[in-house]
């Protein structure tokens, strides 16, 4: 399988997806590397080979949008990630937390199924592939602090305040 991959320029700078051939998201972040990207992927989904494009169609529109305030644009683009069944379901929780509306780790493992498994909540964040998409960022520690973030916790601050004006 090739996938596809491309940069969009966005406020807090470019932003780089990468897609399966049937456009589900395997990896995106705020960066202008696919390579960086692609060793995010599970080797269960690893692709053959990447190749640029300039433009990915309902991604890159809605990869657009939500920077332009539309924030509910990316939770209809499919995503792709592996990994063990509780990171799974982790994932999948992580894209029903609404704009606007972060959780704190905690909250966030009693979602996931397993109020007692902070840590691998917050493991489950880490291990994101495809930022934005499934909205680690909206996951904060319990005293209010933002936690931590692939991207940088100035992203971080920037997409939750995007999220709240």
């Amino acid at each position: 399988m090739t996938a596809h991959w491309s940069t969009v320029d966005t406020p807090i700078g470019p932003f780089t997806a990468v897609v399966a051939e049937d456009g589900a998201v395997l990896a995106s972040g705020w960066t202008g590397d696919a390579g960086e990207l692609s060793s995010l992927i599970s080797p269960a989904l690893a692709p053959a080979s990447l190749a640029e494009a300039a433009d990915l169609g309902d991604v890159t529109r809605a990869i657009v949008r939500y920077h332009d305030g539309e924030l509910d644009a990316v939770s209809e683009i499919p995503v792709r990630q592996k990994s063990g069944e509780f990171r799974e379901r982790a994932w999948d929780v992580l894209r029903t937390v609404k704009a606007g509306h972060p959780v704190s780790y905690a909250d966030y493992a009693t979602l996931a199924g397993n109020p007692a498994a902070v840590r691998a909540a917050a493991s489950a964040c880490a291990r994101n592939a495809a930022a934005l998409f499934v909205p680690c960022h909206r996951v904060v520690k319990s005293g209010g602090g933002l936690g931590g973030f692939r991207w940088g916790v100035d992203a971080k601050r920037w997409l939750l305040n995007h999220e709240t004006s």
